[in-house]
Parts: C-alpha cells; structure tokens; sequence
C-alpha cells in the first residue's frame, strides 16, 4: 500500500463523507481524493522529479492535507517544518533537507522573507492563505486524474526532524511502508473507524499529529477536524461543534482542559476515546479525567520519528499496569536488549529497540550517525527500560539527556550551542527541571569569561533571537564552576539532583 492508497480507498468508499473538518468548512473525501490529484498534478508540472524535496510551513489547517497527500502521489518528499523554529533553524533545516519548493502559511511570510537569500536550492515559494493565497491557484488547472508515477513503497515520501547529537535537528526519511505500517498499527491500537471524528489538535509537522493520527483516520475513513492554534476554549468549541469522538493529546494539553476554569462536560459529550504520549501524564491529571470525563478511555503510547509507535498501554490494563508504557504494539516488534544485542530478563535493565519495516530509512544526508543508529540487528531508541513476565515496559532514563516540555522533545545540546554563541559564556550546562505545567523545562547554569558580564534577561534574549520559545531556558543561574568527572565532563546529574531530589523524575 502507498501513502496515496490510503486516500483513494476511503474516497471510493465514503465519497460524500467530510474528511476533514476546518474553521466551519468541510472537505469531502472524493474532493480530498481529487485535489491531491491536482496538486500532485502541478507539482509534476513544475518540474519537480520524483525523489525532489517539497518543504511545508503551516499550522494545521485543510491545505496541509492536501499538501500531504498530494505530494506523497507525485513522488516527491514532503519535508514536514516545524512553525516554532527561529529564522537560523528554518534556513537550516531547508537547506539541509534540500528543499526545493516550500509552502507556506501567509502568517509566516515574513520569517519565510527573512530566509530566502540563504536558500540557494529553493526554486520556488507558495503562500497558503491570506489575501495572496497562491496554493490552490498552483494546482487548479491541473488535471484531476491520479499521476502516472512508478512509486514503490520503499520510496522516500515523508521526513521530519528531530534533535540530534551534534545540537542540531537531523531528519527522519521514512518510505511509504514505514508510514503505513504505522497508521495500521494506530488504527487498531487506538481502536479508530469510519464512525469516528478524530481530532487533530497537536501540529501537523510533528509525527504523532500527522502520520500517528491523521494517517491513521483517514485510512479508516474517518472524519479529522483540525485546530490550528491550541488553547482549551478553542479545542472546547471544536468537539462540541464537530462532535469530536477521538483525539491524540499530550499530557500538558490535558492537563490545561481538565484545570479549565470554564470547563464544561457538556462540551464533551461524544468524546471517547484519547490517546496520549510525549511525556508521562501526571497521576492526578488521569484521576481528573476519570473523574469528569467517565466516558472517555485512555490509551497511552509510546514511540519516536525514528520508528513510529512501539508499545502501547490500554484502558482495561489499568491499574495493575500503572507506570509502563505498555507493551509492544500490533504490528510491530520490540524489545528490551543489553550491550550484547541479548534479551534482558524480567527486570533487568535494558535499552528499548524495534526493528521491522515500521522503522525510517536513515537520517536524511547523516551517514554516520544512520549506521550508529543501528546495533545486532535493532533500531536503538536511546531509552532504557526494564520488561516484566507480561511484556510490559517501564522506561527508566532518556539516555540522551533529553528534555520533554509540554510533549515538545528538547535537547540541552541545542540550548548549549546557542548560549556558546555569546561572547561572554566560557562554559554552561543545560538540562530539564520539572515544572506542573510543562512537565520540564530547561535550566541554564552559566560560567562565564573572566571579566565578563552578562544578565539573565540578555542571555534569553540571545536565545530568542536563535531558537524556538519553548527551548529558550526558563532559569539561567551564572556559577563559579562546574562538577566534572576526571576526563572534564560536566556532571549534570549533579546539578540537576537538587531540582528533583523530593519528587521522582518521570519519564
């Protein structure tokens, strides 16, 4: 099956059915089905070979999945950017992915502006929305029937990026096949048909919005309704209007609907079913659900870009699987394995691995680090665990010191690279402190140059100018100097342990 199947079949099944629902419009299925023709169609026309890189820069709204689907049936690659990055970010990501023709939401014209002398590969731009809407005009006169385009489904067709060891983020190709396997293993874990209305209210440029949710429903054949901007009253009127069935969430969006000074239950009256993942959810806040939203079942996930979802944990297993993230999911092997590549027993401490066709091509243009990602035969995760009797996983640590804000993967390196930048900083450490609302968030510990001065409020404004709002540090503390073991390396785990000292660091 092919990315592009998926939308056919549903259409040829459910023609009239809404697909996706957006801002009080509606798009059917045939009219999905045809437009990513079209646009498929004009890409082709515009001279886009099959392999080209075709980037996107939008919230989520009715264009993004054309744009998705239509790209994936012209052969091309969609490179799926994130709206947060910071004008350096975004040239480097574009850059770096090859991007050849970008679309993007009117609302990000100037940031788009502000990066396009530095893109000399970029051949073409196209605004979505706004008074100079030029995306559905690009493919209106396009032909409606689907392209002759000899696809395989090891063909490339989707990458996202994601942080990596050297602070900058590193792209995830995934073939067809990596991404269906995916949808179906959504679709059964997550229990999604053609009866539901499924909320897509995290972005779309992140992997679990867009190919571990909307994939999945439309492969069903069920209906999306999309929220391009995420607050609690918004996403209240979107499923009271919509008559929202199932949504993907992370913790800190549940959390915000359930501490909602307006919340009311009537709002929710058809929702059952939630998935979520990113970060642990906080024990009170699944108590809460239970408590004001009886009806609406659990199921919490676990997975990466690198690999889709992995393991899952569903209602009925609670409460005696309380603190796993479940065990390997439909479709998909996993396994918990020690520095040898060999099984680890009932408690034993372990790294996560997958291995099958769910897992991604490579890093996109990282050879190195796409052969370390490989070990005896596994996809490591870089998640350690342990698995009991039953199969279920416990994580234990993120071994690459990552940082999840508000289900946002954060990586001190990144951090780290950006304060270097600034003249004053001799050293500094990054890492995450926990915080009710977001989970974590990062702290800064900073020495600086003799002689040197700097302040709190200059130093975030430096890293404002260099990376997305929810990487910037929300507490900078200047040291005198660092713990280090004898080869000179920071010892983080010393400076974090008083934050975490009176309450378990979960993961």
């Amino acid at each position: 099956m092919l990315t592009g199947d998926m939308l056919r079949r549903s259409a040829e099944r459910f023609p009239k059915k809404p697909a996706i629902l957006w801002e009080g419009g509606s798009l059917g299925y045939r009219e999905l089905d045809e437009a990513a023709n079209r646009l498929a169609n004009a890409l082709i026309g515009a001279g886009l070979a099959k392999g080209a890189k075709v980037g996107i820069v939008s919230r989520n709204r009715t264009a993004y999945g054309i744009a998705f689907f239509g790209v994936a049936r012209s052969g091309a690659v969609i490179v799926n950017v994130s709206v947060l990055y910071a004008p350096d970010e975004l040239a480097y990501v574009l850059d770096k992915a090859d991007v050849e023709l970008l679309f993007y939401e009117d609302i990000f014209a100037e940031k788009v502006a502000a990066v396009r002398d530095r893109l000399p590969k970029l051949r073409r731009t196209i605004r979505i929305g706004g008074d100079g809407d030029e995306f559905a005009a690009f493919y209106a006169d396009a032909s409606p029937d689907c392209p002759a385009v000899d696809i395989d489904e090891d063909d490339p067709f989707c990458m996202t990026y994601t942080g990596g060891t050297t602070g900058r983020p590193k792209g995830v190709l995934c073939s067809h096949r990596n991404r269906v396997v995916t949808a179906h293993t959504v679709m059964v874990e997550e229990a999604i048909d053609e009866r539901d209305v499924v909320g897509i209210v995290t972005p779309l440029f992140h992997v679990a919005a867009l190919n571990i949710m909307f994939q999945p429903a439309v492969l069903a054949g069920a209906t999306c309704t999309f929220l391009s901007k995420w607050n609690p009253a918004d996403f209240a009127a979107m499923a009271r209007s919509t008559g929202m069935t199932a949504a993907f969430m992370v913790p800190t969006q549940v959390s915000m609907v359930v501490s909602d000074p307006q919340f009311d239950p009537a709002n929710f009256a058809t929702w059952r079913k939630l998935s979520f993942a990113g970060a642990p959810m906080p024990d009170w806040v699944q108590q809460e659900m239970l408590k004001v939203l009886p009806e609406v079942k659990m199921t919490q996930i676990y997975g990466q870009s690198e690999m889709g979802v992995l393991t899952s944990l569903r209602h009925w297993y609670l409460p005696e699987k309380l603190g796993s993230i479940g065990r390997q999911a439909y479709n998909v092997d996993v396994a918990v394995i020690d520095g040898e590549g060999r099984h680890v027993g009932p408690g034993e401490i372990g790294e996560i691995v997958s291995r099958g066709h769910n897992v991604m091509l490579e890093y996109y243009d990282e050879p190195e680090q796409t052969a370390a990602f490989w070990k005896h035969g596994w996809a490591h995760t870089g998640d350690v665990g342990t698995i009991d009797e039953d199969g279920f996983i416990t994580l234990v640590d993120r071994s690459k010191d990552m940082i999840i804000s508000g289900g946002e993967n954060v990586y001190p390196k990144e951090i780290e690279n950006a304060i270097y930048e600034h003249e004053a900083v001799a050293e500094c450490a990054v890492f995450g402190i926990p915080d009710d609302k977001w989970g974590e968030v990062p702290a800064a510990y900073v020495l600086l140059k003799s002689g040197s001065e700097l302040s709190e409020e200059t130093l975030v404004e430096h890293c404002a100018a260099r990376l997305a709002r929810f990487k910037r540090p929300r507490v900078v503390k200047f040291v005198e100097d660092f713990p280090k073991t004898p080869i000179g390396k920071i010892q983080k785990n010393i400076l974090r342990e008083p934050y975490w000292k009176d309450r378990e660091k979960k993961i």
